[in-house]
């Protein structure tokens, strides 16, 4: 085929081409069905409920009742009434027996009766009342230091607080247990966030020596007193660390308050250390204080700058005169009764050495005001409590994923009002009835037994 002959043939190829691409674009396009859509999303989709109810399913087949959200009638101390039922109590942080305290009860009514139930405002705004000031000043007594700024939930507090003093570039250092809170202002803040294994300070160090010069600001939090075990850190050696490495140190004291030292001042107390040497005190006023809240006590300059620049606060509603009365109450009253501290911290001890002794699973728990009895696997976790439940012992399990599955546990917390007697039935309960679910099998063959 000559030359000519050849570019003949490939005008015509393309002029088919160019034919055929028009004939394609005039022919009806074959739309693909719409889906109609939804007025309103089913959130039974969504993985993580599905996976609950999956769990849930499973708990019905063995027979386990939800442990959890049964309402309490009344008061809840030493015991408390369930459905019409006394109960003896393990399952409330009343720690020295403030919430329901006369004087804190008188506290908190004359407030509301002075100031009403809510200040209507940020405290920046319009919110500010004078009961503000006076629960700040008897928080940063308390603590031994300067200043402290009172925010309405203990959560949003570590959020708020952390998320707003670290930034990217920066570096913070955790304990591997430290509560919730902490770990979502760590995440809100941007900084990078390395866990240490619980307790472990020499790993802490390491962590210091390989990483503190590549970052800006390093913080350094640890808890005053653990709430899952109930142990507490050498404050001493953290200390020295953090200034070894000129790093900062935030204690969070929610469940070391009222608890730990001779008069309830917290783990500065305890080890007798000056509280000025840690840069961020935190607490919360649900537990000792028998309030609703949280706190950052330290240096007047850090509390001034929080109170009005720190989200948390800046944009929340001040807190309530009620809220603020009992707390200041309880406060004075937790000063004024030392051997309120001293009861709960006998009870502790007691809970711990009989637990100890019956062979029961503590964990590293030092027998302040929480006890952990470890037996495993989340379901049992909640046979166990439904079975002390039936003995008349409230005391809740808590389960994956709030400590690992192999570590799920009864937490018992330990109060001033316990009675000795509470106390060693709650004990004996706890082993007649983990030896008879011993007996039945694990988890799996109870489940195994409830499909036949």
């Amino acid at each position: 085929m000559g030359a000519d002959d050849r570019a003949k043939l490939m005008d015509s190829l393309k002029a088919n081409r160019r034919s055929a691409r028009g004939r394609a674009s005039d022919a009806p396009a074959h739309k693909k069905p719409v889906a109609p859509k939804r007025k309103v999303y089913d959130f039974k989709e969504m993985p993580q409920i599905k996976q609950l109810q999956m769990h849930k399913a499973a708990a019905d087949m063995m027979g386990i009742e939800n442990p959890f959200f049964r309402p309490h009638d009344g008061l809840a101390s030493g015991t408390s009434v369930i459905e019409g039922n006394n109960y003896d109590n393990f399952a409330s942080y009343n720690y020295i027996g403030l919430n329901g305290h006369p004087k804190v009860n008188a506290a908190a009514t004359a407030a509301v009766a002075h100031f009403g139930t809510s200040v209507s405002a940020s405290r920046i705004v319009a919110g500010e009342r004078p009961f503000h000031a006076e629960l700040e000043a008897i928080l940063a007594r308390i603590h031994g230091v300067e200043s402290s700024v009172v925010m309405v939930s203990g959560h949003a507090t570590n959020v708020t607080t952390i998320g707003h003093l670290m930034h990217k570039g920066d570096l913070i250092l955790t304990d591997s247990f430290v509560h919730n809170s902490i770990a979502e202002g760590a995440r809100l803040s941007g900084a990078t966030r390395m866990n240490f294994p619980h307790d472990n300070l020499d790993a802490l160090e390491k962590l210091l020596a390989d990483h503190r010069h590549k970052f800006d600001k390093v913080l350094v939090i640890v808890e005053g007193l653990y709430s899952m075990d109930g142990d507490f850190p050498d404050l001493k050696r953290v200390i020295a660390l953090k200034q070894a490495y000129d790093a900062w140190l935030m204690v969070d004291e929610a469940h070391s308050i009222g608890v730990l030292g001779k008069t309830g001042r917290g783990i500065s107390e305890h080890f007798d250390i000056d509280p000025n040497e840690v840069e961020i005190w935190m607490g919360t006023l649900s537990k000792t204080f028998s309030s609703c809240g949280g706190y950052i006590a330290g240096s007047k300059v850090l509390c001034d700058y929080l109170k009005v620049s720190a989200p948390g606060f800046v944009f929340s509603v001040g807190m309530s005169a009620a809220l603020a009365g009992a707390a200041i109450a309880s406060a004075e009253l937790m000063l004024q009764e030392p051997e309120r501290v001293t009861k709960l911290q006998k009870n502790g001890s007691l809970f711990l050495k009989l637990a100890k002794e019956a062979g029961l699973n503590t964990g590293p728990s030092a027998g302040y005001a929480v006890v952990p009895v470890i037996v495993g696997d989340s379901a049992s976790a909640a046979t166990l409590s439904n079975r002390l439940l039936a003995r008349g012992i409230n005391a809740l399990p808590i389960i994956f994923p709030a400590v690992p599955e192999k570590s799920a546990r009864i937490r018992f917390f330990i109060t001033s009002e316990h009675m000795s007697g509470q106390i060693e039935r709650a004990v004996q309960a706890t082993v007649e009835e983990l030896d008879a679910m011993r007996s039945d099998g694990t988890a799996v063959d109870r489940l195994i037994k409830a499909t036949r």
